[in-house]
């Protein structure tokens, strides 16, 4: 039999052993069911107390039907030995039996409905504090593989764990208030039926308990080629990985790629299941063949007239439904059990801790000294190499910056630095004379208009998608029109069917496709949303242009932010001349900086750099 491949300790196992085989990791991992409980009673309380109160009752009434058809047993007897007579205390209690029935059954309704009522509310309630935490993340914890592991983890099955971990607890309740019921009156024939109940399905528990906690770390450690399967998903039925798929053949590729992981994860999954339910079946013998066992003596007692005929069939039903009470009982714990273990992957992505910011400046103490990079270096977390060293700049409102350099030389980092969406490793940036440090986060980005070179295309109205650049006015057409306007955009919008209200993208019905020099002028219009933005960012905005349409572009923008602080990253120098100031990044340095007439007479870096691209337009 083939053995599933055990994860390394990373992957949530104890160095010193499994944490499922022994008792203190068997319970420790309970300390989330309280949690999800709460969460369901925050969610919906009448639905909660609804439950629990359709549980008691669903517990109590099983053993009244037990009782209740001993009785009905022991009268038929009685009036058959007596030679006939009134049968209406049978008819009384055959109807009796039917009023139970009809009443468990009714409960059972209730609860399905209770729990899908409740399934729907917590699993949207899961999801939204999913996304919540989401948005208070940085950056450097999406662009962390393993922190994306555990993100993925949590929105694949955590946010169905929680009901499902409260629907075994109150199922727990039900079957240990039938249990109680049926030891009750199963103690009248003997304790030690009583003993024999419980313990016969304590073996297959165990199992099931320590194959639950395999199969979560076979989860917890295969995540990585759970999140591949998904992304290969992704680049084989999505639109804008369709054409490069189609045109170079890719399709049978990844599709067999996809193929050969399911085969590995289906081989330790058949491999686990193999075994959890050898050994389920083995273990379960013992519980059948302690229901017959006391089946047997059950019997034997009534034959030796110790009991009546409907005691004998009281007790048959009592041990059979008890039985069953305390495989559910127990099947509830270990189900619980591992949902504890899932459980525990949502609440470790909502503890991740997030430093929160502890800036609240709005303004700085000298607004006329602009931006200042003093001796700035970074180290992007895990990187072996600084992605930036000893980075000095000054710029002064109404200047403009041009970064040139390999891609690779650090320019998107220092916007990133700038924006603060990292925070440097040494030395420090400062705005209108403010550590950034000390900026209130919201207000030093309504500061900085940003168009970075991979912007976000939102399957959204056109509108939307310019508005997209101050959240405060997403809805406001009359500014979508302003900033389209300086953005250029405004030509080609008001020639879509629609308009700004024209649905782009192909996820939806009637959703129209723009190329790519249409998608960066809407991206450019989205910098221009922010009015009170005095920092302008372009970071290859422009290179599904051609080159007379960026220069235009460049040109515009030049006239319209003539008392801003301008930063833009090109690769064409016709463009990049334009600026006031070029800085010239090699390996996260800056080697050179100066006006373009200043770096030609140098004859360095970006005199090579100017003459090697000028050359091709020759």
């Amino acid at each position: 039999m083939a053995t599933p491949v055990h994860p390394p300790h990373h992957a949530g196992v104890a160095p010193g052993g499994r944490e499922a085989t022994t008792l203190r990791g068997f319970f420790g991992v309970f300390r989330y069911s309280r949690r999800a409980l709460e969460l369901v009673w925050s969610t919906n309380r009448a639905l909660t107390l609804a439950l629990a109160l359709l549980t008691l009752i669903a517990g109590i009434l099983p053993a009244s039907v037990a009782y209740v058809g001993a009785l009905i047993v022991d009268a038929v007897v009685g009036a058959i030995r007596a030679g006939g007579g009134v049968a209406t205390r049978v008819a009384q209690l055959v109807v009796l039996e039917g009023i139970l029935v009809a009443a468990i059954a009714a409960a059972q309704r209730g609860l399905s409905l209770c729990q899908s009522l409740l399934r729907a509310q917590l699993g949207q309630r899961v999801n939204v504090m999913i996304l919540e935490k989401a948005l208070t993340l940085e950056l450097q914890h999406f662009e962390d593989s393993e922190f994306y592991d555990k993100l993925t983890r949590a929105r694949r099955e955590a946010s169905t764990r929680p009901l499902s971990l409260v629907t075994r607890t109150f199922g727990l309740v039900q079957n240990g208030i039938s249990l109680v019921s049926y030891g009750v009156l199963l103690a009248r024939f003997s304790p030690w039926a009583v003993a024999v109940l419980l313990l016969a399905g304590l073996p297959a528990f165990v199992a099931e308990a320590k194959f639950s906690g395999d199969a979560f770390r076979l989860f917890r450690w295969r995540s990585p080629e759970t999140r591949m399967q998904i992304y290969l998903e992704t680049v084989i039925a999505r639109e804008d990985h369709a054409k490069e798929v189609k045109l170079y053949g890719l399709g049978p590729r990844l599709l067999e790629r996809y193929r050969d992981i399911f085969r590995r994860l289906y081989r330790e999954d058949r491999a686990l299941t193999v075994r959890r339910d050898a050994w389920g079946f083995a273990l379960g013998l013992i519980a059948t063949a302690a229901l017959y066992g006391a089946y047997a003596w059950i019997a034997v007692t009534t034959v030796r007239r110790l009991i009546t005929l409907g005691q004998m069939t009281m007790y048959v039903a009592l041990f059979r439904q008890g039985q069953a009470a305390v495989s559910a009982m127990l099947a509830a714990v270990g189900g619980m059990y591992e949902d504890n273990l899932y459980l525990s992957t949502l609440y470790e992505y909502l503890e991740t801790n997030v430093p929160q910011p502890a800036g609240t400046a709005v303004r700085g103490p000298h607004p006329e000294d602009g931006v200042r990079f003093e001796d700035v270096s970074f180290s992007y977390p895990g990187a072996e190499e600084s992605a930036l060293e000893h980075v000095t700049l000054h710029l002064t409102p109404g200047t403009s910056l041009a970064l040139v350099g390999e891609n690779g030389s650090g320019k998107t980092t220092l916007i990133k630095l700038l924006t603060r969406l990292y925070a440097p490793t040494a030395g420090r940036i400062l705005l209108d004379g403010q550590d950034l440090a000390q900026w209130d986060e919201r207000a030093l980005r309504e500061r900085i208009g940003v168009i970075f070179q991979d912007f976000a295309r939102y399957q959204m109205l056109v509108g939307e998608n310019v508005g997209a650049g101050d959240e405060r006015f997403f809805e406001d057409e009359a500014r979508w029109r302003t900033a389209a306007a300086k953005g250029r955009a405004s030509e080609f919008i008001e020639t879509l069917p629609s308009g700004y209200r024209t649905q782009l993208g192909k996820w939806f019905r009637d959703g129209r496709e723009l190329s790519g020099g249409q998608w960066q002028k809407i991206a450019l219009s989205r910098a221009f949303m922010r009015i009170r933005a005095d920092i302008l960012v372009l970071d290859e905005p422009t290179a599904a242009m051609d080159a007379q349409a960026e220069a235009e572009v460049f040109e515009h923008f030049r006239q319209l932010a003539r008392e801003r602080i301008t930063i833009l990253i090109s690769h064409r120098f016709s463009t990049v001349r334009m600026a006031d100031q070029i800085a010239v990044l090699n390996r996260g340095r800056i080697v050179e900086r100066g006006s373009h007439e200043e770096l030609m007479q140098l004859n360095g870096r970006y005199a090579q750099l100017f003459t090697l691209q000028a050359r091709g337009y020759r």
